[in-house]
C-alpha cells in the first residue's frame, strides 16, 4: 500500500493546529524558551528514499535542546565504540530527566545518554577526543544540507539559569567521572542544546537512523555503521522520551527523542525519519501535542516497528 504521507501530515496539522497552545507549558526554567509562542504546530518527514512532506510550522526554526543528544551520541560511537559504555549506562532512568537522586545513588554513572547527566558525560567523553562545537555544527549543516546555527541568546539563558546542570556536572566530576573542566563541558553541553533547526531540516538530518546509519544525501557515504544506527534506535525507544519512554513504547510504537524545546523526531526503520514541533510541555516535559500527533501518525499510517 502506497501512503499518502503529505496528506496525512496535513490531516494532522488541521487537527492538532487549533489545539495549540490549549494545553501543557512551555519550558519556562530557560528563559529564552519561556518566551516562544505556544501556538505553534508544524510536523515533517523524509522517507529513506528522499521523498519530503510537511504541513505547518515545519519550516520555523526552534531550540532542538535534547534531541542533540542524538546526534552527539552519534558522533561518541562513533569515536569511542563500546569503550562509550564505560562511564555511562543503557537503562531506563525512570526519574526526571534532570535528577541527581539516581546518580549519586549510581556513583556519577549516569543512567542512560540522553538523560541530562548522560548527555553531559558525551559532551566530556567528545571534548577529551578533540571534538569542538564547530564540528559539531559542521555535522548538523552536512547531514541536513542547509547550513545551521546555534542561538547564542539561548545558550547564554541556558547558562545563566542552568543550576541543575552544574550540579550534575560536579557531581560527576566529584566521583571521577568527567575528565575535562567543568565550564568547559557545560558551554559544550548548553551550545549543542541551542542548536536551532526546523522540523524539515530535522526530518532530514535524523535519516541515517532509518538507513542503517547511510547518510541522508546520497553519495556521501556512512554516518555510522549499521549496528551503532539499530543501538541508537533502541535507545531512543527505551530512552529517548525521558520518564514515558514505557508510554510512547505503549501508544506510538516508534524510536522518539525529545526536547523541551517542543520538538520530537521519531524513526521508522528502513522507511522514514518524522519530527513534530509544538512548545507547549507536558508534566514529563515531551511536547503534549508532538505526541499526540505522532499518536495520530502511527494509528493513520499502521507504521510501528511491533
Amino acid at each position: 500500500m502506497t501512503i499518502d504521507f503529505q496528506a496525512v501530515l496535513e490531516r494532522i496539522a488541521a487537527e492538532m493546529t487549533p489545539l495549540a497552545g490549549r494545553s501543557g507549558t512551555v519550558a519556562s526554567y530557560i528563559p529564552a524558551l519561556a518566551r516562544v509562542p505556544a501556538a505553534h504546530f508544524g510536523l515533517a518527514l523524509r522517507t529513506r528514499e528522499g521523498l519530503e512532506a510537511s504541513a505547518g510550522d515545519a519550516n520555523v526554526p526552534f531550540s532542538i535542546q535534547s534531541i542533540s543528544k542524538l546526534f552527539t551520541l552519534t558522533l561518541a560511537m562513533r569515536r569511542m565504540g563500546d569503550d562509550l559504555w564505560e562511564r555511562i549506562g543503557r537503562e531506563p532512568s525512570g526519574n526526571p530527566f534532570n535528577s541527581l537522586v539516581q546518580l549519586e545513588y549510581e556513583q556519577g554513572k549516569p543512567r542512560n545518554p540522553f538523560i541530562n547527566a548522560g548527555a553531559i558525560a558525551i559532551a566530556d567523553r567528545l571534548l577529551g577526543h578533540g571534538e569542538t562545537k564547530a564540528e559539531l555544527l559542521q555535522l548538523m549543516s552536512d547531514l541536513c544540507d542547509e547550513p545551521i546555527e546555534f542561538d547564542a541568546e539561548v545558550a547564554a539563558s541556558e547558562a545563566s539559569t542552568g543550576y541543575r546542570n552544574f550540579a550534575l556536572a560536579n557531581f560527576m566530576k566529584s566521583f571521577g567521572k568527567l575528565d575535562n573542566d567543568v565550564d568547559d563541558v557545560l558551554d559544550f553541553y548548553f551550545h549543542q542544546c541551542a542548536i536551532r533547526m526546523s522540523c524539515l531540516q530535522l526530518a532530514r538530518a535524523a535519516g541515517f537512523l532509518c538507513r542503517d546509519g547511510a547518510h541522508p544525501q546520497d553519495g556521501r557515504g556512512e554516518v555510522t555503521s549499521e549496528r551503532h544506527a539499530r543501538r541508537i534506535n533502541a535507545l531512543m525507544l527505551t530512552c529517548g522520551t525521558y520518564d514515558a519512554a514505557g508510554d510512547v513504547a505503549f501508544s506510538i510504537g516508534l524510536p522518539c527523542k525529545s526536547g523541551v524545546g517542543g520538538g520530537i523526531v521519531a524513526v521508522v526503520p528502513d522507511q522514514l525519519t518524522l519530527c513534530v514541533w509544538s512548545p507547549a510541555l507536558d508534566a514529563s516535559g515531551n511536547s503534549y501535542l508532538g505526541m499526540l500527533a505522532l499518536e495520530r501518525f502511527a494509528a493513520s499510517t499502521g507504521l510501528s516497528i511491533f
